[in-house]
């Protein structure tokens, strides 16, 4: 064979064999990069197999203070980070800081710190992490963290719900105690006497009504399920709702107006969606200016029944739209005063709609009045959720964090909504003469203001 083809054949096979090379070496470098876990060698196998079954998120480090292998949380605790081709490191200051005292003295250090969670976590906001460093002698060292992010939020809104339960508490218990003293004083007088005992009374039925919203609201927090539940007429929850605030809209000379779809059924609870849709409205009504009307409607949309609430009242901000849902929050603390409002109710109507698979929205623009919007899964003729409902409702209300939220539609309005945050339409039953029966209710009298 001539020398020249030789010389060609060897050239080809060596150009393959250097690109197959190349290939598997970059193969191999983007599986590492990819590949959190995998970092460097010298970890023995047992090692690793109990490595692998800790909750805790993991990091090693040999004696230099390098990492040697890390779990992918705590890549996403941001304990750990490693810029592109290189190997990873400890991100925190903090963190090099104990891992060379563990280092140099040796022995187990215990710290709780703040640090920014990575790009792979699902929220950017700073996380709190429980730290356990031990020394592993001339081996280097090993580092265990636990993510205390919830707890601690959790604990906080504790002692926020404490902090507020009591200030809210003292107010009527300080002014019947004032009562009472200036009674005491006024023993002689009966015109006075009357005029405190009419105020006491008053003061009394706000401090109930703060204590049964209290209770109600702690009852909605802790169901992992729904007590009692069945099939529920939507058509009683609305008649329910509407003749327990009669005697709220007559003496504030407005009128409510019922309207919409009719025969619609959700599976769930009918005293808690009473209690949701009767805090609806009593909020509308106390927040509406007297000659004017509010509407309740229901239709079906998308396998869902929407119970609409809307009133022609002062409106909301979007700073406040954003915070409604909160508990103890008040748009016009000085209306819901005079109103006997806790800040509970809205809270409450949160806890509910997520109970029951739900959602609750607000729509609202300054000046214009509000819409809230009580979303829940139907139930079909057979007994059971339709398909489109179970699709649209998101995981189980156990595991739901339902926060409202805000959103900016096209134009000035604005909307906030729990869980999914999609701007709710604002229905046309408070404005429309033909929207439904129209009536002024009078029957069971109810305290106002269970609403914000």
């Amino acid at each position: 064979m001539p020398l020249t083809v030789l010389l060609l054949l060897a050239g080809a096979i060596g150009l393959v064999i250097g690109c197959a090379a190349t290939l598997a070496f970059l193969r191999s470098d983007r599986r590492r990069t990819a590949t959190p876990l995998a970092v460097r060698q010298g970890i023995p196998e047992p090692a690793m197999e109990v490595l692998a079954i800790l909750s805790s998120a993991y990091v090693v480090l040999d004696a230099s203070g390098d990492v040697l292998r890390a779990s992918p949380l705590a890549y996403a605790y941001g304990i750990v980070r490693a810029a592109e081709g290189d190997y990873p490191r400890l991100a925190n200051q903090e963190l090099i800081a104990l891992a060379a005292d563990v280092g140099r003295n040796g022995g187990f250090r215990d710290e709780r710190l703040s640090l920014h969670r990575s790009s792979q976590a699902a929220t950017d906001t700073d996380a709190v992490i429980d730290v356990r460093i031990g020394s592993l002698g001339e081996h280097g060292a090993l580092l265990l963290a636990d993510d205390l992010t919830r707890a601690v939020r959790v604990e906080e809104t504790r002692r926020d719900f404490v902090a507020n339960v009591s200030h809210e508490l003292k107010t009527p218990v300080g002014a019947i105690t004032l009562l009472a003293e200036t009674m005491e004083d006024a023993a002689e007088d009966p015109d006075a006497v009357r005029r405190f005992a009419d105020r006491m009374q008053a003061e009394s039925r706000r401090l109930a009504h703060l204590v049964q919203e209290i209770i109600e609201l702690s009852r909605v927090q802790g169901n992992s399920s729904l007590p009692d539940a069945e099939a529920v007429e939507i058509d009683d929850v609305v008649a329910d709702a509407v003749a327990l605030n009669r005697n709220f809209a007559l003496g504030s000379s407005i009128e409510v107006a019922v309207g919409g779809a009719g025969g619609l059924r959700v599976f769930g609870s009918a005293s808690m969606l009473t209690t949701a849709l009767s805090n609806l409205v009593s909020n509308a009504i106390s927040y509406s200016d007297p000659q004017t009307r509010i509407g309740v409607s229901v239709r079906r949309e998308g396998g869902m029944v929407e119970l609409s609430v809307k009133d022609q009242g002062i409106g909301i901000s979007k700073e406040n739209l954003e915070r409604v849902f909160e508990r103890f929050y008040r748009v016009d603390r000085a209306r819901s005063r005079s109103t006997g409002g806790s800040g509970l109710g809205l809270a409450i109507v949160k806890h509910i709609a997520t109970d029951h698979g739900g959602e609750v929205t607000a729509w609202s623009m300054r000046g214009q009045g509000s819409t809230f919007t009580l979303r829940l899964p139907e139930m079909g003729e057979t007994g059971t959720i339709t398909a489109h409902a179970a699709e649209d409702v998101a995981e189980p209300a156990a595991h739901s964090a339902s926060r409202a939220r805000a959103e900016r539609p096209p134009g000035p309005e604005h909307a906030a909504r729990t869980r999914n945050g999609r701007a709710s339409a604002a229905t046309d039953a408070a404005g429309s003469d033909g929207s439904g029966t129209t009536s002024r209710h009078a029957a069971d009298d109810r305290r106002p203001g269970k609403g914000d």
